[in-house]
């Protein structure tokens, strides 16, 4: 089940809106629609799925992950602007998505989702490595996530896929590789976004597994690295 096509630009909701980008929050805005569906793409099929998204904004990403058949969106942003808008794409999207006015870094989806869930985001740059790696270190494991499809800045993504003994590996490295396959499914310029950042961005796909190693103390773990 698609939006309606009556749905107005993006831009034009941002416009009408007033919803200038904020630094602090680490907004920079994807109006590119052939970009928002290719990230979804990468998550794999997302018909009939539950998603949770962490910063939706005006929800251009939110669109392409409707638009694709989810069966229902759950959209987490701390901006209280953006009510408005996501509030009108809620009432377009006929009960397929909430929107949840609350910081990501309160939110845990363990409390949320009674099944598994897909996490399809362009994150915050502020705090994309913070929510990553919370996910990452879940006290219940196989976690309710599927599968992680997020936008990093490039250099974050490239950590979690680092090899050791190179300048890149770290903490995040071993808590990626550790509890899960990591991938870098698509480059996206700088450029691409308004306003563009100092820093080109990747597209991660991560998806959980089981490695021989689950009854380490994660905390003690996390400590150590």
């Amino acid at each position: 089940m698609t939006l309606g096509r009556d749905l107005p630009p993006l831009r034009d909701v941002v416009a009408r809106y007033g919803l200038t980008s904020r630094k602090s929050l680490g907004q920079n805005y994807l109006f590119d629609s052939n970009l928002t569906r290719k990230i979804v793409n990468a998550a794999g099929s997302v018909e009939g799925q539950e998603v949770l998204e962490i910063g939706p904004g005006p929800g251009g990403l939110t669109r392409s992950i409707l638009d694709q058949g989810a069966r229902h969106v759950l959209a987490v942003e701390k901006d209280r602007r953006f009510m408005p808008a996501l509030h009108e794409l809620a009432a377009a999207a006929e009960q397929r998505l909430s929107v949840l006015n609350d910081d990501a870094l309160n939110f845990d989806p363990d409390d949320a989702f009674g099944g598994r869930v897909l996490i399809i985001s362009n994150l915050p740059y502020n705090v994309g490595t913070v929510l990553v790696a919370r996910w990452l270190e879940s006290a219940r494991w196989p976690p309710v996530w599927q599968s992680i499809t997020v936008t990093l800045q490039r250099e974050t993504a490239e950590r979690l896929i680092a090899r050791p003994r190179t300048a890149a590996y770290g903490r995040l490295s071993i808590l990626a590789q550790w509890r899960s396959t990591a991938r870098i499914a698509m480059s996206i310029p700088a450029s691409a976004f308004v306003p563009a950042p100092r820093v080109d961005s990747a597209v991660v796909v991560i998806r959980p597994s089981m490695s021989d190693y689950q009854d380490v103390d994660l905390s003690l773990l996390s400590y150590v690295v």
